[in-house]
């Protein structure tokens, strides 16, 4: 799970590190030449604010997309969670338990009607029936469960907009 920094001592973003940011979430093994060809940078000033963006927290890290149909991960599923509270401890037992899920791709805590949504891949909607035997046995504190699979996906991305107003 990445932790996100937040500080109030961050150097505020100027045009050229949204467009750096920009193009490594398009292209993160993208080289630092062509890099800083894209943003208007010779190679050593375009590395040296890559490197701050990191330092920063800006950039939590690098990762490669993988093609979840050709890995037996094609169906998603979405998982409202809602738990028994008779224990004060629960929301830690369940995260703790949470954390533990290889196929869990996400899981917020939220306000409303239930406590818990995950984002959950899978082979089929056969693994899913007995994944979802394993939540209600083997998370803590579940009392009530409702899913959702996905039929088609009109867009997912991780990329977050860096057109913000400076």
């Amino acid at each position: 799970m990445r932790k996100y920094r937040l500080t109030m001592s961050i150097r505020k973003l100027d045009r050229i590190d949204r467009s750096i940011l920009a193009e490594l979430q398009k292209n993160a093994r993208i080289s630092y030449v062509d890099l800083g060809n894209l943003v208007g940078l010779s190679t050593s000033p375009c590395l040296e604010r890559v490197k701050r963006l990191e330092k920063d927290g800006y950039i939590a890290g690098y990762t490669a997309i993988l093609n979840p149909a050709l890995l037996d991960a094609a169906l998603i599923v979405y998982v409202e969670i809602k738990l028994e509270y008779d224990d004060k401890h629960i929301f830690e037992h369940f995260k703790r338990a949470a954390l533990q899920m290889p196929y869990l791709l996400e899981c917020h805590l939220l306000s409303g009607d239930f406590d818990y949504l995950m984002k959950i891949r899978v082979a089929d909607m056969a693994s899913y029936r007995e994944l979802l035997g394993d939540i209600l046995r083997d998370l803590p504190g579940v009392r009530d469960t409702r899913s959702y699979m996905v039929m088609e996906v009109i867009k997912e991305t991780t990329h977050i907009s860096t057109d913000a107003q400076s």
